[in-house]
């Protein structure tokens, strides 16, 4: 691999300890249609700067951050904080917070976009593809202490990509119809050019020359328009999961962020005891990523570089009950359990389609029943 310039070197900050970070997006739908609504920019600016609530691509998106947090029980008590403010005052203005994948029924408008420079010139370039983006998702940060670890985590955390997106799997219906698809905004969000699975790296130097290469070429003119599912954040020193599509409520996202730290803080671990991760071939990992996609948590998935295959929530058992250990060490045991509540009493999508059923295919139902599951 030809190294980089000295100026193109990119420092990670590291985090002496593994501290975990959340990013949860929202739609904003009126009231009484349940269309998507865009009020965020006066939301935003009635909650006076709050620097837990940002804006998005979108003018009917808002989304809640927490700070640096020392394990999920703390991120979710941030959350909760951030969510009783915001609520309350998104109601005043006849809306309310929507999370999945997807809208069941919206159309994108060129009056969606958010007024910024950097998201204009992402729909003049990509254009269709960035007209359809009315998605949502969450993204998680995982504190790695060294650069060198960053790659070698990144790449083996996608041997569990299946997973994370059969559980999270929100966004089952588009523009009114349903599409086949657990995840249809996973489908949708790689269709920008430097979106969708990373590549194979295993060293920093490695991921260095990539982004010198992308800046040289014009491909990107900041290292956060690579929107990898998984990727490092080397100015907070991390590593970002945003396999997940939107999730409706908090408990599901306190098990959905427990897993991702403890796999990302397993791992971490394991090479510091001195042992190689496990990676499987690149056409393995995409295979499984259409097939949770596509089959939620019906998927059967590839192991491993054998080629071996699993139905993944039985792959789920397995991992959950070895990851116990590193939950107790990082205070999320419980919320670590509710994970396997997601695939015993059904995911988002599996829920969103009864629901659609029930109604005669109603998609306002949908969100109704969508906006009821977020409780504080």
């Amino acid at each position: 691999m030809l190294s980089v310039p000295a100026n193109s070197r990119i420092d990670f900050a590291g985090s002496p300890r593994p501290t975990v970070g959340v990013e949860w997006e929202f739609a904003l739908v009126d009231a009484t249609t349940r269309d998507l609504s865009n009020g965020a920019a006066a939301v935003i600016e009635e909650l006076g700067g709050n620097p837990r609530v940002h804006k998005e691509l979108l003018r009917n998106t808002v989304e809640f951050v927490t700070g640096i947090c020392d394990s999920v029980p703390e991120a979710m008590d941030d959350l909760r904080s951030t969510l009783g403010t915001a609520r309350q005052i998104v109601r005043n203005r006849g809306m309310d917070l929507f999370c999945a994948g997807t809208h069941p029924f919206a159309k994108w408008s060129p009056g969606s976009l958010t007024d910024a420079p950097r998201y204009a010139e992402l729909i003049k370039r990509t254009q269709w593809w960035g007209r359809q983006m009315l998605i949502w998702g969450v993204h998680v940060h995982v504190g790695v202490r060294s650069a060198h670890k960053v790659m070698a985590i990144n790449t083996s955390l996608l041997n569990h990509y299946p997973h994370l997106l059969a559980l999270s799997a929100s966004s089952p219906f588009w523009d009114g119809e349903d599409t086949g698809y657990a995840s249809n905004r996973a489908m949708m969000f790689q269709q920008l050019p430097t979106a969708g699975l990373p590549f194979h790296f295993q060293t920093w130097a490695e991921w260095e020359r990539f982004v010198y290469d992308q800046k040289k070429t014009g491909i990107i003119d900041h290292m956060n328009e690579i929107r990898w599912d998984i990727r490092p954040s080397p100015h907070i020193g991390t590593v970002e999961v945003r396999v997940f599509d939107g999730v409706s409520n908090l408990a599901e996202l306190s098990a959905l962020v427990a897993l991702t730290h403890c796999l990302v803080v397993d791992l971490d671990r394991r090479l510091d005891a001195g042992e190689s991760l496990p990676t499987m071939p690149p056409w393995h990992v995409q295979e499984n990523k259409w097939r949770a996609a596509r089959y939620g948590l019906d998927a059967i998935i590839i192991q491993d570089a054998d080629s071996n295959e699993r139905l993944v929530t039985e792959d789920l058992d397995e991992l959950l009950n070895r990851l116990e250990p590193v939950a107790a060490s990082l205070h999320c045991a419980d919320e670590l359990r509710r994970v396997a509540d997601i695939y015993t009493s059904g995911a988002s999508y599996q829920r969103q389609r009864r629901v659609a059923e029930e109604h005669d295919g109603d998609l306002r139902a949908v969100v109704d029943a969508l906006v009821a599951e977020l409780e504080i």
